[in-house]
């Protein structure tokens, strides 16, 4: 009697354990899947009008805890670099072209609209002047303007020299720095305000040059 009321109890423990660590994995998997991400989708590069440009696609998720931020009337900042390399076998690779696109997400409670401003200098909430700033009904219309980054002109076709190959460093993140205080402290050990990206394209002679 004692063997079989010690089995069961053993048994029950074990059933227990088991169920908490499902419970657990599935918690996991549900903040894994609503956390903030980015991928991308497209990268490529074209000859346009004298001028080499770029033109990317993001998959761009942001997770609750930037959401919620946003809701509050947080500004939300996001930063897009792209610099141009030539190769240089001999040396470090010449930095041929660097731009950088600035964006700043912010909900108006008032309006209840979302605007969205963009510049090609660094952007604060003093400092928007030069700025392009569109404003959208929901938060879906004005992610799709950060996701879709198409036309961008990085640098005049004189200065890529030819016959020589260059690289393209692409990288997009979400700056954490200017946020007020207290949301830069919770970021810390958020997983959600972790979003970041980098790639690497190669850029080949254009043909008949």
């Amino acid at each position: 009697m004692v063997f079989i009321t010690h089995f069961w109890k053993n048994a029950r423990q074990r059933l227990e354990r088991s169920a908490w660590l499902a419970a657990a994995l599935l918690v996991c998997v549900a903040t894994a899947a609503i956390a903030s991400s980015v991928e991308l989708a497209e990268m490529r590069t074209e000859r346009s009008d004298g001028a080499l440009v770029l033109h990317t696609t993001l998959k761009l998720e942001l997770g609750p805890a930037v959401e919620e931020a946003l809701d509050k009337g947080v500004p939300v900042y996001f930063v897009a670099e792209a610099e141009v390399l030539r190769d240089r076998w001999y040396w470090y690779d010449r930095k041929v072209a660097s731009v950088t696109r600035y964006y700043r997400l912010v909900y108006q409670p008032l309006t209840r609209r979302w605007r969205l401003n963009v510049s090609g200098e660094p952007l604060s909430a003093t400092g928007l002047g030069g700025s392009i700033a569109q404003s959208f009904d929901n938060l879906p219309e004005a992610l799709s303007m950060i996701r879709r980054q198409s036309g961008w002109k990085l640098a005049e076709l004189s200065e890529l020299e030819p016959d020589t190959r260059h690289n393209l460093n692409y990288r997009f993140r979400l700056d954490v720095s200017q946020l007020p205080r207290p949301f830069q402290i919770a970021a810390g050990s958020q997983t959600d305000w972790s979003l970041s990206l980098s790639r690497n394209l190669r850029i080949n002679p254009e043909p008949g040059r």
